[in-house]
């Protein structure tokens, strides 16, 4: 499932499977619509009727969670192998529930405040520890929404323009120690195959390549492991990009995502990322077969 086949992520997808010897289909998932009955549950795609899949990798953008979700639970409904779950795509695509799921479990996090009323701004700020303070729309995706506030009251300036344009917002503590990188670590299944330290540039602070930001390989503490292994489980994610900091307190997860693109940590590691997601739905896939282990 993907809506544009010539992404670098989708080409390699096909490009490996194919190699290993299977048929693929890439379908755009908002051109799938849905016949949703107890008795024959099917999906339609481009006037036909899909065929049975032995299994389907979903990748969907932020902007159609909800749908690109809706088609996954239906294929889940047919009896398909989902690498990732309809259940567990929108788990991690809410970044304020699944930091709530990953906090409940002991995850290692940084504090996190969350808020309504503009008359909430002053306290919030102080629950949080700052300034600095690191301001995130909850529906950025790629570093877009992510504002650094450097004081007391150009935090409270954006927290109150992001209020008063009705969007939800989180409040994070700023790990300086971090020195303005991050660790995407890449989980298929129980393991961590590939991690790369991502580097913003000078005077930014977001570290997402989309911002400029570069990749290197990086080795991986076993707590660092354990942590991005731990937090995928969490979320029932088979596949998942663990974005973590390292700070004096140890790992903290910043971010889980469902979808995470496959050309930024394969050019930095060097590692056939694409293989080993063939290489997983190989291994388990199986009519009916859920592994979404995680809850709420």
């Amino acid at each position: 499932m993907s809506e544009n086949k010539n992404l670098y992520s989708t080409k390699r997808l096909v490009e490996v499977a194919q190699k290993r010897g299977h048929e693929v289909i890439v379908i755009n998932t908002l051109r799938c619509y849905m016949n949703i009955t107890s008795r024959k549950p099917s999906i339609h795609y481009r006037g036909e009727i899909l065929p049975a899949f032995d299994a389907v990798i979903p990748r969907i953008g932020h902007s159609i969670s909800f749908y690109g979700a809706s088609v996954v639970r239906q294929f889940e409904m047919m009896n398909v192998f989902c690498l990732n779950e309809s259940v567990a795509i929108t788990r991690a695509r809410d970044k304020l529930r699944s930091l709530q799921l990953l906090s409940r479990k002991g995850i290692g996090l940084p504090v996190t405040g969350f808020a309504h009323s503009p008359d909430d701004i002053e306290d919030l700020v102080k629950m949080v520890g700052g300034p600095p303070l690191v301001i995130k729309l909850l529906e950025g995706t790629q570093g877009i929404g992510v504002v650094l506030a450097e004081t007391r009251s150009a935090a409270r300036s954006v927290i109150e323009a992001f209020l008063e344009m009705k969007v939800n917002i989180m409040v994070q503590e700023y790990i300086r120690e971090s020195g303005g990188a991050d660790i995407r670590c890449f989980v298929v299944g129980n393991k961590v195959i590939a991690s790369m330290m991502r580097q913003a540039v000078p005077d930014e602070f977001r570290s997402n390549i989309h911002r400029g930001g570069t990749g290197k390989s990086v080795k991986l503490t076993s707590e660092e492991r354990k942590t991005a292994v731990q937090a995928a489980k969490i979320m029932g994610l088979n596949v998942a990009g663990i974005d973590i900091l390292r700070s004096q307190r140890g790992p903290l997860v910043i971010e889980v995502n469902a979808s995470p693109g496959l050309g930024g940590i394969e050019s930095s590691t060097g590692k056939d990322v694409a293989g080993a997601i063939i290489e997983f739905i190989e291994k388990n896939a199986k009519p009916g077969k859920t592994r979404t282990k995680g809850k709420g």
